[in-house]
């Protein structure tokens, strides 16, 4: 089973994005995208942006994630 997860893009940087959550951020490539912008939520699996989600869908499986996690 893989496991996608919702990140917000805080910066651009040519092919990579610098996404977060929770504070953590790391470099997501997002070559797979197109026109992604600062603010924009992606799914990120294995280092690659693979689709683009918007606000309320991501926070919502954020809070799944963190329900599960709390278990």
């Amino acid at each position: 089973m893989c496991l996608a997860v919702p990140l917000e893009i805080v910066e651009l940087k040519d092919n990579k994005a610098v996404v977060e959550r929770s504070g953590v951020r790391f470099e997501a490539d997002i070559r797979l995208l197109k026109n992604v912008k600062v603010g924009d939520f992606v799914l990120v699996h294995a280092g690659f942006a693979i689709q683009k989600v918007n606000r309320e869908e991501a926070q919502k499986t954020l809070e799944l994630y963190d329900q599960m996690v709390d278990r």
